[in-house]
């Protein structure tokens, strides 16, 4: 695995609009700063058992810090399809290189007072030793399905991961035939 530098409040991200249609571009710090909408990716991370990795942020990150989550994933960078974002974000986060492409399964947006990005969903299965970023995971383990479900009460979740996973099961419970987003 090549190893990179953080992401730094410098980055530009892709500016989007209620569409998730691209209207101009801006530095992260600042994105994060007037609440600009953006664009992030969510990965589900499934080992070979069909468990489900589960992980605590650290305390540093900017987002969300300290709270628990069941998605991997990150912003978009300009320009970058959802797609490679990912991917990238996938392996950097479960600190592995390759896995296969993420399959897409649906996108929303989460809205917030003073914050709005665009999510799109993907699942993963990664039959890989994890070595999860230290910067990005204070703790981390593969739970099944039922044991997922049972600390959702317990822990306190990153508020767009929660909304994510609760869209993930209607997603499955409604149709699994629906067409999946392009990239």
């Amino acid at each position: 695995m090549t190893e990179q530098a953080p992401r730094s409040a410098d980055e530009v991200l892709d500016v989007v609009d209620e569409q998730d249609r691209v209207v101009g571009q801006a530095p992260r710090g600042e994105v994060y700063a007037r609440g600009l909408r953006h664009r992030c990716v969510f990965i589900l991370a499934k080992d070979a058992a069909g468990r489900v990795f589960v992980h605590r942020r650290t305390a540093q990150k900017l987002v969300f810090p300290g709270l628990y989550d069941m998605f991997v994933g990150g912003v978009v960078g300009a320009g970058e399809s959802y797609g490679a974002a990912a991917l990238r974000e996938a392996e950097e986060e479960l600190g592995v290189s390759g896995l296969p492409a993420p399959t897409p399964l649906f996108s929303f947006c989460f809205e917030r007072p003073g914050a709005s990005w665009w999510c799109r969903v993907y699942e993963v299965r990664c039959d890989l030793p994890v070595n999860p970023q230290v910067e990005e995971v204070a703790w981390h383990a593969f739970l099944t399905e039922a044991e997922l479900a049972a600390k959702l009460t317990e822990w306190e979740w990153v508020p767009d991961g929660a909304e994510g996973y609760e869209r993930l099961l209607a997603h499955r419970a409604a149709d699994g035939g629906a067409e999946a987003p392009e990239d």
